[in-house]
């Protein structure tokens, strides 16, 4: 019972520091005197960072094995750079504070999805029901958070950010160890590189793509969502209920789909979810009504909750113990990482021309992703009647 707490705690408490951070970080930016240019600035520069800091992380972790040492180390530099927010005022200061922060937190999650899922395949352990408790977390921090800054100065996001970046490094210190090796196994030394290895994998390469057009294809709803249910005329409460839906259907996704999604398999998820993707956006360019738009909303528990547990699954079966982290951090450097900015800098250009007709743009995405889903299923299909025909 203590291995699914201690890793419960630590989705939990990572996600406060997202659920603080991505609804009320802009505003304690503006307070320190940033313009909305600056602002943007700094938001995309934490996620070209991790593109850098996630795959070096998952290298070095994939060659020594200490997986809880590296939580530990980039936890407590992570909330040794928040600290460093408190003294920085302007726009150079608070970049160079950015850059050190998103260093140390950015591979947080990926190494510990990759621990934990060691850790779920040797104790048989549901994953999704673990990560869950993320998103429950997620959720109470925006609401609560919104509450909090709105009787408060915008100063009190920062102390909440680091009192949620400690909650963080403790749960990073009592994260348990991975389980060891399987008795008598020994690792083929790789000629090539780990990260060049997986790239130069076919089989590998159509899941990054299947996962990035995926997660990438809800670039406009994140950044242009609630100014366009705004426009729609549906009030603040409206719009936070309709955020909030798509949150819960991922949780009791993440809660009751393990079996079905384990008897899929991660090709036919990832196919499921792309569909979602086409599904869910078309409507939503058109959709104006709150009924419509919250049956809509559901299908968040396909878009991403499905495409993540698809990816975990993959990493989980596909790939080598000695590559897991490296294919874990490629996942969260290329995939929700690159793939996620590029999309969102594309959002923006697609928003102003087209206002909700964007989204369509996103529904391609999600179709895309279902074709790369197919072919990597059938790509596996083959492998498995080569192996059970040699």
């Amino acid at each position: 019972m203590l291995l699914p707490l201690r890793l419960s705690l630590f989705y939990a408490a990572y996600f406060l520091i997202l659920g603080i951070q991505l609804p009320f970080w802009p505003v304690w930016l503006e307070s320190r005197g940033l313009s909305a240019g600056e602002i943007g600035t700094v938001l995309a520069v934490a996620l070209w960072v991790r593109i850098v800091t996630i795959p070096v992380a998952g290298v070095v972790v994939d060659r020594t094995g200490n997986r809880r040492t590296a939580l530990i180390l980039l936890s407590a530099a992570a909330l040794a750079a928040s600290l460093l927010y408190l003294p920085a005022d302007g726009f150079v200061p608070i970049l160079l504070v950015t850059v050190l922060m998103s260093a140390g937190f950015s591979p947080i999650m990926n190494i510990g999805d990759n621990l934990t899922l060691l850790i779920a395949r040797a104790h048989r352990l549901d994953y999704g029901r673990m990560r869950l408790w993320g998103s429950i977390s997620f959720i109470a921090a925006a609401s609560l958070g919104g509450i909090v800054v709105a009787d408060s100065r915008p100063e009190v996001v920062l102390h909440l950010l680091i009192g949620a970046m400690a909650l963080t490094a403790l749960s990073c210190w009592l994260a348990p160890k991975p389980p060891p090796r399987e008795p008598g196994r020994t690792e083929v030394p790789l000629k090539t590189s780990r990260i060049a290895a997986l790239l130069r994998d076919p089989g590998f390469l159509l899941f990054l793509g299947a996962t990035s057009a995926v997660q990438s294809s809800h670039a406009v709803y994140y950044a242009f969502g609630t100014l366009h249910w705004r426009g729609l005329g549906h009030s603040e409460a409206v719009i936070g209920w309709l955020w909030a839906e798509g949150v819960i259907a991922e949780i009791l996704l993440f809660a009751f789909g393990g079996a079905v999604t384990a008897r899929l398999g991660p090709a036919r998820l990832l196919m499921l979810a792309g569909l979602a993707g086409l599904v869910r956006w078309s409507g939503t360019a058109m959709a104006e009504g709150v009924a419509v738009l919250a049956l809509l909303q559901v299908l968040h528990g396909m878009t991403f909750g499905a495409a993540h547990l698809a990816a975990m699954q993959y990493i989980a079966k596909a790939v080598p113990l000695d590559r897991s982290a490296t294919a874990q951090a490629l996942y969260g450097a290329l995939a929700t990482g690159m793939g996620t900015a590029l999309a969102m800098m594309l959002a923006g250009a697609a928003y102003a021309g087209m206002g909700a007709g964007a989204y369509h743009a996103m529904a391609a995405l999600g179709l895309a992703g279902a074709v790369f889903a197919l072919l990597l299923g059938s790509r596996d299909r083959r492998d498995e009647v080569r192996r059970a025909d040699a």
